[in-house]
């Protein structure tokens, strides 16, 4: 590829792309994003005269349409959501009602929350830039120093914190913080659509915990919430706050021009028919094993060639792929960011980026790095400023750089699997090209049903809206210990309950008969002598330490509800570029000891998942198909692990583990059929098994395309006969306790899901299954028995019948 050039670099990039051959094959579609000029608006009279002066300083003569519009709705007290573009520069729009009040008014205060400390610190960047010594900004976090946490409380006019420490830290010592509260004005909201499912439910009752607390101080603060392009903002941001909020979405800022690649990696292993394709009647030929389930976590273990589980056809690795271009795109000069969707790929694309460039140079391969959550907060604090500098030309990250932390100047952004929304897609191709340049965006799609249906179906991203936000502030298993914890800050009232939403009387009643509150004519009081210990961000417990067994170093840490298959005894850890192994997992103590290692293989942990019907609470029932949505009662358990080499995927072995079961009771969608839909779709009874087990995977893939949700926020499990249900039955689950809403929409929207499941298994080239239409990246069963055609014909009826 040739080196870009100013404002055509991405041109100049995307004709590389082409250049190479085989990187042209696995372009299916360039869709060219045009660029849009911006519409600006007066400065609003009321805006503080030295503020105004240092934002034109700054170069920005006057504010967007759209920014103008939310601050004079905030201004006049009301509250707002700016739901526009990424890089639309909605920080302006909230910032101009926010610090014209703080510096109006000594007394006022204001509060931001942001889903990321990197986020917060950025903004805290921001506002310090514009040396308003009218304004006392700070930053409360867990990484705050004790001895700042009190200056803050007493002096800070503008606090920058994320909705756990506003949930652990600033809530329950709301006395101390007495004179911010009194002082509220506004609170800031920002990136507001992540907050969603289980997390989204917790944010929602936490921000009615702050209303209530506010409301003892004598403040009723205006809400000013900011949101990537999202469907029905405004229902979003209500129900996540408790409060009717205007609209703004129509966006005035300008946009640079972008060339946006769908990339499918190629077939590393082909069967002599497999370009037969399908018959005229759209079925796929081809046959496959004969079902059980899936528990929706974990990553593709595949590796880069070769023959992949039972003898499929597997992709090149798009952790691989992704290394590549990144590597290209670095050598040429194109300061790239490639998100993908795990801690380890963060890891395996940096390192393999850097091994490739250092046959250019040294000095070239140290300027790649991989960027996650588990780092010390000193290391993400370096990586930002070499990032903000230009000293690093390419950063493999998770979504924690999704965000809008301010990196000006990208070139390319790649990503390396569909991140599940619409919405984030569209935020992360949206980091590149933030001067008005050209910019390139590549989606490289995974060995996944989704993403393959994706890439070969480019209207169903770029012909429609985004996705909404989905999660349930009523869910029960958040609603509960978020009343436990209102009650343990004051006591709860019957006016309180009109607050927490509809199901709060009797969530409260079950808490009285737990012992866990107790009635007085004054409230409802809590009972015990500590504080409820609540994780909003459903992780299921605190987060697992890893620890290097000979010095007691700190690497890092793992979610709760990933350990038993991140870092169980034996599993391969990744770190900064170095492998460690892991010796123990010590579960009562929620750390794993792990010493330093390299081995040729990578592992896979294997799980065994059941589930029973603990009650059906809406459902469609026809002639042949039956349709319910209801609470199930899961059962999974961690039961061993694979070995596979790095290089080929070869299973080296299995290897057996002992780890306790756990339990969830969540809500499901779930089909049944009769014996006699099975007989008129062809499906022999020794291929129900692995027709279901295939429908089940695919369905759980395509789920991501109807609700705000990725891959491992579900679960799934198939069988031939049910004992619930007395039929061949089909379930998937939200993965988290309570449920989180996947589910209900899959239920409302199950012809479309079933259809365009249907239509991933057709379209799929390999001839009996594999990850891009059935496989499973962590199957409990292996990914055994599954039959492709069987599932096809099983599907084509069922959708026939539900319509």
């Amino acid at each position: 590829m040739g080196s870009p050039a100013d404002i055509g670099g991405a041109d100049t990039v995307l004709a590389g792309l082409r250049r190479d051959a085989r990187r042209a094959q696995c372009m299916t579609h360039v869709e060219p994003v045009a660029a849009r000029p911006g519409r600006r608006a007066p400065w609003p009279e009321w805006v503080d005269p030295v503020l105004r002066g240092r934002w034109v300083a700054a170069g920005i003569d006057a504010p967007w349409t759209h920014q103008a519009a939310a601050a004079d709705a905030a201004h006049a007290g009301r509250s707002v959501v700016l739901a526009t573009g990424t890089a639309s520069g909605k920080s302006l729009g909230y910032l101009m009602p926010v610090l014209s009040r703080l510096l109006a008014q000594p007394g006022a205060r204001a509060l931001y929350l942001s889903p990321t400390k990197a986020l917060a610190h950025d903004q805290l960047r921001a506002v310090r830039a514009l040396r308003l010594t009218g304004v006392r900004a700070a930053t409360y976090d867990g990484d705050t120093p004790a001895a700042e946490r009190d200056w803050v409380r007493a002096h800070a006019g503008l606090v920058l914190t994320n909705p756990d420490m506003l949930h652990r830290g600033i809530l329950p010592q709301h006395r101390r913080w007495a004179q911010f509260l009194r002082g509220l004005r506004f609170v800031v909201i920002d990136e507001c659509h992540g907050y969603r499912g289980v997390f989204g439910a917790h944010v929602a009752a936490v921000i009615r915990r702050l209303r209530r607390v506010c409301a003892r101080y004598g403040s009723q603060p205006v809400f000013l919430l900011a949101s990537a392009t999202t469907a029905d903002p405004g229902l979003s941001a209500g129900r996540l706050t408790g409060v009717d909020v205007e609209v703004i979405d129509d966006d005035g800022a300008p946009r640079g021009p972008m060339d946006f690649v769908l990339y499918e990696p190629p077939l590393l292993w082909r069967r002599p028919a497999e370009r037969e394709g399908s018959d005229a009647s759209g079925e796929p030929r081809g046959a496959g094993g004969n079902g059980a389930g899936e528990n929706g976590a974990g990553e593709n273990g595949v590796g880069e060639y070769g023959v992949g589980e039972n003898g499929a056809p597997v992709r090149r690795s798009v952790t691989a792929e992704s290394a590549d271009l990144l590597a290209d795109l670095v050598a040429d000069g194109v300061r790239t960011l490639v998100f993908v969707r795990s801690r380890r790929s963060a890891e395996v694309v940096a390192v393999t980026a850097r091994r490739e460039l250092g046959h250019i140079g040294a000095d070239l391969a140290e300027r790649v790095a991989a960027y996650r959550a588990g780092y010390l907060p000193e290391e993400r604090r370096e990586l930002e400023r070499r990032l903000r500098a230009g000293d690093l030309l390419g950063v493999a990250t998770t979504s924690a750089l999704e965000l809008g932390v301010d990196i000006s100047g990208l070139d390319a952004t790649v990503t390396a699997g569909f991140p599940g929304t619409l919405a984030s897609l569209w935020q992360q191709a949206g980091r590149a090209g933030r001067d008005g340049q050209r910019s390139l965006a590549v989606l490289v799609a995974r060995d996944d049903p989704l993403d393959t249906y994706l890439v070969h179906h480019p209207e169903a991203v770029f012909g429609r809206s985004v996705e909404a936000c989905v999660f349930d502030p009523d869910n029960p298993y958040v609603l509960a210990p978020q009343l436990e914890c209102a009650a343990a800050e004051l006591p709860l009232t019957e006016a309180d309950l009109g607050l927490f939403g509809p199901a709060a009387a009797r969530v409260v009643d079950d808490l009285v008969r737990r012992g866990r509150l107790r009635r007085r004519p004054t409230g409802w009081f809590w009972t015990q002598r500590g504080r409820p210990e609540v994780d909003i961000r459903g992780a299921g417990g605190p987060p697992v330490r890893i620890v290097e067994t000979a010095t007691g170093r700190l690497l890092g840490t793992v979610d709760a509800a990933a350990a038993h298959s991140a870092v169980h005894p034996g599993a391969v850890y990744l770190h900064q570029g170095s492998s460690f192994v892991v010796d123990d997992l010590d579960l009562p103590e929620a750390v794993a000891f792990v010493h330093e290692e390299s081995p040729e293989w990578t592992t896979v942990a294997r799980e065994h998942t059941d589930i029973r019907i603990v009650e059906s609470t809406r459902s469609r029932v026809l002639p042949d198909v039956e349709v319910h949505l209801g609470v199930v009662e899961v059962t999974s358990q961690v039961v061993g692990y694979q070995r596979r080499l790095v290089a080929t995927g070869e299973v080296l072995g299995q290897e057996p583990l002992d780890l306790p079961p756990r339990q969830l009771r969540t809500r499901a969608v779930w089909y049944t059929v009769t014996d006699a839909l099975l007989a008129g779709a062809d499906v022999e009874s020794a291929d129900v098994p692995g027709a279901v087990h295939a429908a089940e995977h695919a369905a759980i893939g395509l789920l991501p395309l109807f609700a705000t949700c990725d891959r491992w926020d579900i679960g799934g499990v198939s069988t031939a006969l049910h004992a619930d249900t007395g039929r061949t039955s089909v379930f998937v689950y939200d993965g988290h306790a309570g449920g989180a809403g996947f589910a209900e929409r899959g239920f409302l929207r199950i012809g479309d899901w079933l259809a365009a499941t249907r239509d991933a298994i057709g379209a799929c080239e390999c001839p009996a299954g594999c990850p891009s239409c059935v496989q499973s990246p962590k199957c409990g069963n292996g990914n055994e028995p599954l039959d492709k055609a069987a599932a096809w014909r099983l599907l084509a009826a069922v959708t026939a019948a539900v319509g």
